[in-house]
């Protein structure tokens, strides 16, 4: 038999965390958007929509104060943000998609230098992922080798039951405390079966052919060809839920400011601009080819994975209709 949490259940560990001080994070519709964003009772979560933006926010805040200087007289004041004011949190209803991607950002946070703003965050949060039922023709999580029941990432997993409620399983430690903590309302079992879950119609990408095709092909008429549209509007690198370039800058007077660390994104212009004038990057195919170099080939050489998980988001939102799944499709079948 399945262990099993109903919808009563789920709603009142929710109203519960957020009663002990807890910031409970999960979908929710934001002027008419579903987004992750803070709730303020159970009631305002959404479940069948999968939000424009992705969780990463929770780690990785759009734009995050890191410190502060005021100047009086020939002294300087430098106020460090102190990470351990980030209240502990609760992720819910991740899907599959996001959270797989979150593994994929505590490489790049913890390599060569400890991010302590991203860390700190990780540290302080329980992600509860949720299996997907539904999916459009954007969704390909299944031809990058993952699926709509993927755990990785999570701490505790649920998937829908047919009649309502969930099976749930711990996938860590945090997972197993949350249940711990809340046992009274993790007692049931059933045999109900589950709903049907989404089943994206997409051909399997062969990541070692496309990063083959990839090492050989840097200069390639192909990215003119994929990138002629492309706006560099930056909107795809915004939504994905593994993209994590950002900017530091420091703004304010001389008196006084603050340092901000900023997404960004290589498909701008002024990301590689140097401040010489040159741009390494100075047309936007060369951007383009970034972005497909860097979840394909440059990521992979690093850290052995793919910085791509099928959500299709930035299929969903760019405004020329650039397919990233078509993109990659055309490397599979070009001759290398």
């Amino acid at each position: 038999m399945k262990k099993y949490i109903s919808q009563q259940n789920l709603n009142t560990l929710l109203d519960n965390l957020i009663a002990e001080g807890r910031r409970v994070v999960a979908p929710r519709m934001s002027a008419g958007i579903p987004l992750y964003e803070p709730l303020t009772s159970s009631t305002e979560m959404v479940t069948g929509l999968l939000p424009r933006r992705s969780a990463k926010e929770a780690f990785f805040p759009v734009c995050e104060e890191l410190m502060s200087y005021e100047k009086e007289g020939q002294q300087v004041k430098l106020t460090d943000v102190d990470p351990a004011r980030f209240p502990e949190t609760v992720l819910v209803g991740v899907r599959p998609c996001d959270a797989v991607a979150i593994p994929v950002l505590d490489a790049v946070f913890s390599w060569d230098y400890k991010d302590e703003f991203f860390l700190e965050r990780r540290r302080k949060t329980t992600i509860i992922g949720l299996a997907c039922t539904t999916a459009d023709d954007a969704c390909f999580c299944t031809a990058v080798g993952l699926s709509p029941t993927e755990t990785r990432g999570s701490d505790l997993f649920l998937t829908p039951l047919v009649g309502g409620g969930y099976a749930f399983e711990s996938c860590s430690a945090k997972g197993e405390q949350l249940i711990t903590n809340h046992k009274e309302l993790f007692t049931g079992q059933t045999k109900a079966k589950t709903l049907p879950l989404a089943a994206p119609q997409t051909e399997k990408i062969d990541v070692k052919k496309v990063k083959g095709w990839l090492d050989e092909h840097f200069e390639d008429p192909l990215w003119d060809g994929v990138a002629v549209r492309c706006v560099g509007c930056g909107a795809c690198a915004f939504v994905c839920p593994a993209c994590h370039c950002f900017d530091i800058v420091d703004e304010g007077t001389e008196k006084a400011g603050k340092r901000r660390k900023s997404w960004d994104a290589c498909g701008f212009w002024k990301f590689t601009h140097h401040a010489s004038g040159h741009n390494p990057r100075d047309l936007q195919p060369k951007r383009y080819r970034n972005r497909i170099m860097h979840k394909f080939k440059y990521y992979n050489d690093k850290f052995g994975q793919t910085l791509c998980t099928g959500c299709g988001r930035c299929v969903r939102i760019c405004p020329v209709g650039i397919d990233i799944k078509a993109i990659i499709d055309t490397i599979m079948n070009s001759e290398c």
